[in-house]
């Protein structure tokens, strides 16, 4: 039976770093903070963030960055509505802004655009932030148990090596 993607490109490596010695407390940890740190609404910073925390943490980076790669489609869908809750909160003026305009704004002029989304772009930074230690410490909690049970699964005795043993 062929593996799907999720079990060839997600699964097996995570369960292979497990199985290498990482803990599942420091592989929760780096999915956690890279999938978090992955949608920060400004372009090119993730890569720097997660490459910082890792270092800073001692985290696995390989792992953040296969993980910031994988989520560059959800930081471009999540870019508006930071947007929105950005423009709420610091009661700013709406933009009407789609991701298509914002792309073809930046290829005709890159530094209109950056001087047009400056202060969008830092409501919706600080929005994330203000998120963004309540999804690290959800995501972790979803994990853990999670890479603990994968760790305590490879360590115990299977039954068979049992039955032979008696």
């Amino acid at each position: 039976m062929r593996e799907n993607f999720l079990q060839r490109r997600v699964i097996k490596p995570l369960v292979k770093l497990l199985r290498q010695g990482v803990t599942p407390e420091k592989l929760a940890l780096s999915l956690a903070l890279s999938v978090t740190l992955a949608v920060i609404p400004a372009f090119g910073w993730s890569v720097w963030l997660c490459g910082l925390a890792g270092l800073a943490f001692g985290l696995n980076l390989p792992a953040m960055q296969v993980v910031n790669y994988f989520l560059y489609p959800a930081q471009v869908a999540l870019l508006l509505p930071f947007f929105r809750m950005g423009e709420k909160l610091f009661r700013a003026p709406h933009l009407p802004l789609s991701v298509s305009h914002i792309v073809s704004m930046a290829h005709a002029n890159l530094w209109g655009a950056i001087k047009l989304l400056w202060n969008t772009t830092w409501h919706a930074v600080v929005v994330w932030a203000l998120l963004a230690p309540f999804a690290i410490g959800l995501i972790y909690l979803v994990l853990l148990p999670i890479f603990r049970r994968v760790v305590k699964g490879q360590t115990a005795v299977p039954p068979a090596a049992e039955a032979s043993a008696a």
